[in-house]
């Protein structure tokens, strides 16, 4: 039965879930405090990462860690006036980086990785999407035997769960599918089925296009609490209320502050992820492009080149530090020693993290009006169609593709 349902937020994996409900024929509205795309959904790398079902929270990280930490311009990083507030939730990525809990979380991934391969064939499908969207593999590259060797246990696991690649042994097999690297860059691993978008903010505003098309609202709106009655929601900003039978939270690294409003605590913090990117012609990327060591990617947005990544556990609130950028856009000017660093746009955005990795994606434990679907870290993009899908399932009560028992609320 069509139901009127409000989503919050106007991110990727919001307009997705609205575009798929109003498909569907429900009544949708979107509220989003600053509009479509406006946060972190307008300035990620693009990438569709089908194969990056490996959780940040990894064997050995705690061991890596501290020497990361003591950088404050390394890969991952802790600003020293958050360390105090964030150590609780640091204390569960630690947890979550044990192998039964990692091996789980792996499974999960995949599983919710098979899905968002799938569902985005079908969203690009149903929005005419294919003009902005680029099939051109990725990279991931390594210096060296040892730094190779040690990745290969990740590379075995993906081949078990289904992935396809290929080990790429010397520079001259790797300059075959992308030239002008540093012969630095040894060893690589190329994932063919890896997909991007031409521009992610273009491409979450293309469905927003297609949702409003269809009859969809998007309004701008602050919304300040949420509470639930027996048969509707209420949702308080500064000008009234607004009710609705259902709402969707799915408002990014925001989306915990709105949760326990309703009463729930929700282990979420913010990677602040830094990039710059480069007009067109600064240099001819022909795939993605990930430097793991050091932390961060290269891929191509509207003919031109983004350089961007890093992990920063910081909060929202505290200033952003473009020196990160800078430091990622040099690291790259080495990597490829043709490319043009002028003429550069830095950028920081907020990517909302749960400790194993995995989103938060299923009813409030205080109520089924509420569905939660947040915390996807950096794969927000990447799961945004299956987050969709899921929603949708839910609210139709039918049986979805695969078991919410890993993405549950309540689940730390």
């Amino acid at each position: 039965m069509p139901q009127d349902i409000v989503v919050i937020g106007a991110g990727v994996v919001g307009i997705s879930i609205a575009a798929e409900l109003i498909r569907h024929g429900h009544k949708v509205r979107v509220l989003d405090r600053t509009g479509v795309a406006a946060e972190t959904s307008q300035g990620n790398a693009g990438a569709f990462a089908f194969t990056d079902v490996m959780p940040l929270a990894a064997p050995g990280i705690m061991r890596k860690a501290p020497k990361w930490l003591l950088d404050p311009l390394g890969p991952l990083s802790i600003p020293p006036r958050y360390a105090l507030q964030i150590a609780p939730w640091m204390l569960r990525f630690w947890r979550a980086s044990w192998r039964d809990r990692h091996d789980a979380s792996v499974a999960a991934q995949s599983a919710l990785m098979d899905l968002s391969k799938a569902a985005l064939e079908r969203q690009i499908a149903s929005t005419d999407g294919e003009h902005l969207i680029q099939r051109d593999g990725q990279l991931q590259l390594y210096e060296g035997e040892a730094q190779f060797r040690e990745s290969l246990p990740g590379w075995e696991l993906r081949g078990r769960y289904g992935i396809k690649y290929d080990l790429l042994r010397t520079p001259e097999e790797i300059a075959e599918i992308q030239p002008g690297l540093d012969r630095r860059f040894t060893h690589a691993g190329f994932t063919p089925d890896w997909i991007n978008t031409t521009d992610p903010k273009a491409w979450t505003r293309h469905l927003a296009q297609s949702f409003q098309a269809a009859g969809g609202e998007i309004l701008q709106c602050d919304i300040k609490s949420i509470s639930s009655t027996t048969s509707q929601v209420e949702l308080t900003h500064a000008g009234g209320t607004i009710t609705a039978d259902k709402v969707v939270l799915a408002a990014g690294a925001w989306s915990h502050h709105l949760a326990r409003t309703l009463g729930d605590r929700i282990p979420l913090e913010t990677e602040r992820g830094y990039n710059t990117t480069l007009p067109a012609g600064a240099f001819d990327v022909r795939t993605h492009l990930t430097f793991g060591a050091h932390g961060f990617v290269v891929s191509r947005i509207n003919g031109g080149v983004r350089v961007g990544g890093a992990v920063e556990l910081g909060g929202l609130t505290l200033p952003p530090n473009y020196k990160r950028a800078e430091v990622l856009l040099e690291k790259a000017s080495r990597f490829l020693p043709g490319l043009d660093t002028s003429g550069g746009t830095q950028w920081m955005g907020y990517r909302p993290s749960i400790p194993d990795t995995l989103p938060v994606i299923g009813s409030s434990p205080k109520t089924d009006n509420v569905i939660y679907a947040f915390g996807h870290g950096h794969l927000g993009l990447t799961q945004s169609a299956a987050t969709a899908e899921i929603v949708r399932d839910m609210i139709a009560g039918t049986k979805g593709a695969i078991s919410l028992s890993p993405y549950r609320a309540d689940r730390f």
